[in-house]
């Protein structure tokens, strides 16, 4: 016998997800339009769109108007099927925001980090602030995604180091879930800058870049495709130990002193080397942000130039050992100091690349300049809470 009984089923299952998928990235579409872009038949659209509204999944969102004959009603993604939280835990702030399944934000939060207090109960209570705000029940939450500056095992999700807050080392993971009642994703901070960067930013039309992340210590993504490289224990881009000239390599230690690596790349490029190498060139700023962007521009004059120089020489130091390893598309600079030093930066350490190296990547700042880390988290929460939302029961 050659009867196919569940082949009925998966059509309707890869038609349902064809049409969410569309739905999820371009937004309220008539019946007309999801026919075209999906390839379905028009009666198939008909039947999908009727099905999913029947669901709650998809709702009426209006009407299409302008057209020849009766307005089309426009089919929307159901905004209050599931809501999600992206988080940010830095050393001085933890910013988080909620927002629907469409990526709406709803409400948002920035409160001082308590680095010896619970993790379990900080997000506890902002969980309940922001659901308050946003007036919705904490049971509607589908996913949770946290950045944090930290070494996390891609196959355990342990937190296997994190030296600024080390209340989040360990099985951090689960005690959020069991307290929070939601399921709860921590990544790393650069890695969730990455997912923004690929998503909205500089790296949208290429397939291979490397995020450096030159802010209170150097990190790095790697994305190739729309895969993240972590490594074995997630510690891929952790650049503050990667050994380059010009700098003692590292024993795997901190200076207690200054809070950082005490050697390799970290020495050169971390938050207090590049205020050191501002100050020595003149250039007097509150922060290593503050200094790069005083240098930019020809009011800074000579000591700006020199600062920028060798500034992206050591930037580039990095990132050559990177290229020659890994051949990118794109480098992009992110984190404030990328933003801050934005063309002239980008110029300099794209030029410095090629003369140490034979990859020839372009070299851009990052063109995110709002809160990298917690659109990526929120990305990355609206994707995960949409394939449990709509697709589980499919």
């Amino acid at each position: 016998m050659n009867a196919k009984p569940g082949r009925p089923r998966l059509l309707r299952e890869l038609n349902d997800r064809a049409a969410l998928e569309l739905l999820g990235s371009s937004g309220a579409l008539t019946r007309a339009q999801v026919s075209e872009r999906t390839g379905l038949s028009k009666v198939t659209a008909n039947h999908v769109l009727s099905r999913l509204e029947e669901r709650g999944v998809v709702v009426r969102a209006g009407v299409q108007e302008g057209g020849r004959g009766p307005n089309a009603v426009l089919y929307g993604l159901n905004p209050s099927c599931g809501y999600v939280i992206g988080v940010e835990v830095y050393l001085d702030t933890t910013t988080a925001v909620l927002a629907d399944i469409t990526g709406r934000v709803l409400a948002e939060t920035t409160v001082p980090t308590e680095a010896a207090e619970d993790p379990a109960e900080a997000m506890h209570a902002i969980v309940e602030r922001l659901t308050r705000t946003a007036r919705i029940d904490p049971a509607q939450v589908r996913a949770c995604v946290i950045g944090l500056p930290a070494v996390i095992d891609p196959g355990t999700s342990l937190v296997h180091f994190c030296y600024d807050m080390p209340a989040w080392c360990g099985d951090v993971r689960e005690a959020l879930h069991r307290r929070l009642r939601l399921p709860v994703t921590i990544d790393n901070d650069v890695n969730l800058a990455a997912m923004a960067e690929r998503a909205l930013g500089a790296a949208s039309d290429v397939r291979n870049f490397v995020l450096v992340w030159i802010g209170r210590g150097p990190g790095s993504a790697v994305m190739v495709g729309d895969q993240l490289f972590r490594g074995t224990v997630g510690a891929a881009g952790e650049l503050g130990w990667m050994p380059v000239p010009g700098a003692a390599v590292s024993d795997g230690g901190f200076d207690r002193s200054r809070h950082e690596v005490g050697a390799a790349f970290q020495s050169l490029v971390g938050w207090r080397a590049v205020q050191e190498l501002a100050e020595r060139h003149g250039i007097a700023a509150e922060d290593a942000e503050r200094s790069v962007a005083g240098a930019v521009g020809s009011a800074a004059g000579a000591a700006g130039a020199g600062f920028l120089d060798e500034l992206a020489r050591r930037i580039a130091l990095g990132v050559a050992s990177i290229c020659a390893v890994l051949d990118p598309e794109l480098v992009v600079l992110g984190s404030h100091v990328g933003s801050a030093g934005g063309d002239e930066l980008a110029g300099r350490v794209q030029q410095a690349v090629a003369r140490m190296c034979l990859a020839r990547p372009r070299v851009e700042a990052s063109a995110i300049l709002d809160r990298p880390v917690v659109r990526g988290a929120l990305l990355v929460a609206v994707e995960q809470a949409r394939e449990r939302v709509f697709f589980t029961d499919l």
